[in-house]
């Protein structure tokens, strides 16, 4: 009885550990919302460039994921966990220190190296860890509610660097937690690996990386510039053929990375599905929130992270309270009602948003917002890594988060697009008072940031004023329409899970 208590405090102490190292990944998203603005002014970025900044990293990690959680499984979760640490760590401090937006770029995209083996390997040593399903259930639920408490506190904590340091701090903090997770990991942390390592799939992981590159690539690109440009369409072009000659790949080899076999569980497949939309949505809004509160709202980065906090307290204990509402009412109604609670808060989010919107409606909004997603993360993880072989969890869990990504890569460029489009629409309808210099009017139609320093040059306190009021107006109007597609997706995911998704996780065949 001793042993087996020492065995179970050991297992939660390794999984704090594994959430540190979880955290400086979720913090890492949110942080550096808050950063845009701040880094738009000090680098000169443009519009197209911020997003850049997002989905260089974002671009990285789903092209990456399946191949270095597939490599974690055969060489080892523990090994792939510390490395992924170490390459985070040391391109965030080039990301501190970069000096221009192209290099910060590069950074980001290296960084996603660091993600893309970090995220797999956590979620597989837990698999691994959490043999028995309820306290596996649990497990991921800690899990989820760590990720979902650094997306929450992340802007706070990037509101108070920002107020009081350089931009670059949002990177140099990542240092310090990293370094918790590597001396607490490398003590605490359990090694485990395949019992039956397959031959390396050399062509699956070419393939693999190749496509979802160009995927995600494609994706990224036609948010800026359309869906029809040649380039755009070649990429998507490039995508379906890599992918699908990846899939008639791993079909007939029999060492394959990705047994296709997984995707014949419900219990996999649904769960993939409703993460996948439920990214679209959440990435999607939470790419422009951070900017109105900054630049439409007038707050301070620490201001804006302050208003944001209630969605971390409330994310955090419902993502915590997930797997025991889910024992009870299973985890098709517990995801379904998830959803369906958080597309309810999209759509209030599009009916109050205004300029000058009480922040009493906005918190209500956004914690409706952060309740209904915490109920989804949690049962959904553990539908997928329940319903996979543990001899295959870092490969399962690699993919589980490139669906992720792909979703979020799409609600970005979908939403920023459509976010984009009604902005430039409302600026280009504007009768302004007098004849702009070209120089400013490209500037107002290059991002609201951009708007806001056009407003500080102009002579006029009358017309600065015009020009922030337009601009602010016009972001605001699009986020409106922006928030109701990001319901709508909510709802049809919500939709299509009660239909796949099955009511209990079932289990893979190989432990039938």
């Amino acid at each position: 009885m001793p042993e087996q208590s020492k065995a179970y405090r050991q297992r939660w102490i390794a999984l704090a550990f594994m959430g540190i190292s979880l955290l400086v990944i979720s913090l890492d998203n949110t942080v550096l919302n808050m950063a845009l603005p701040s880094i738009a002014k000090s680098l000169g970025s443009s519009s197209s460039q911020l997003q850049w900044i997002v989905d260089a990293y974002v671009l990285s990690i789903a092209g990456l994921l399946l191949t270095l959680g597939y490599l974690g499984d055969r060489f080892g979760r523990k090994p792939a966990l510390m490395a992924g640490l170490v390459i985070f760590a040391l391109f965030s401090l080039g990301a501190a220190l970069s000096n221009s937006t192209g290099m910060l770029i590069a950074m980001r995209a290296l960084m996603g190296i660091g993600a893309a083996t970090i995220l797999p390997a956590t979620l597989s040593i837990l698999t691994a860890t959490f043999r028995e399903p309820k306290e596996r259930a649990q497990a991921i639920a800690f899990w989820a509610a760590i990720f979902s408490l650094g997306m929450g506190i992340g802007p706070l904590v990037g509101g108070w660097l920002l107020d009081n340091f350089h931009w670059s701090s949002v990177f140099y903090i990542n240092i310090p937690i990293v370094a918790i997770g590597l001396i607490g990991g490398g003590i605490f942390i359990q090694n485990s690996k395949s019992e039956n390592p397959r031959k390396l799939d050399i062509p699956g992981a070419v393939l693999s990386i190749g496509g979802f590159f160009a995927l995600v690539y494609a994706i990224i690109q036609a948010g800026m510039k359309g869906w029809t440009e040649p380039h755009i369409i070649y990429a998507f072009i490039a995508a379906a053929v890599l992918l699908v000659s990846f899939i008639i790949w791993e079909l007939k080899y029999k060492n394959a990375m990705l047994p296709l076999n997984f995707f014949k569980n419900m219990s996999f497949t649904g769960a993939n599905v409703a993460l996948t939309l439920v990214m679209f949505g959440l990435f999607g809004a939470f790419f422009f929130l951070g900017q109105f509160l900054q630049s439409v709202q007038g707050y301070t980065p620490f201001q804006a992270g302050v208003r944001l906090l209630p969605m971390a307290a409330v994310s955090f204990v419902s993502a915590a309270i997930s797997a025991l509402i889910a024992r009870f009412i299973g985890t098709k109604f517990t995801v379904a009602l998830g959803i369906l609670i958080a597309a309810f808060g999209f759509f209030y989010f599009a009916h109050i948003s205004a300029v000058d919107v009480s922040y009493t409606k906005f918190a209500i909004a956004s914690c409706i917002v952060s309740m209904g997603i915490g109920f989804v993360m949690a049962p959904a993880t553990n539908s997928i890594m329940g319903s996979i072989p543990l001899d295959q969890s870092g490969v399962g869990s690699a993919l589980n988060n490139t669906t992720r990504q792909i979703g979020g890569a799409l609600g970005v460029a979908v939403l920023g697009t459509l976010l984009n489009s009604t902005y430039l629409a409302r600026i280009g309808a504007v009768q302004w008072p007098v004849q702009l210099p070209a120089q400013a009017l490209e500037g107002i139609r290059n991002s609201i940031q951009g708007a806001h320093i056009v407003a500080q040059s102009m002579p006029s306190p009358q017309l600065s004023q015009l020009i922030i009021d337009k601009s602010n107006q016009a972001f605001t109007s699009g986020t409106e329409h922006a928030l109701v597609i990001a319901a709508i997706i909510m709802v049809v995911s919500a939709v299509v899970t009660l239909f796949i998704l099955p009511s209990r996780v079932r289990p893979p065949k190989e432990e039938k």
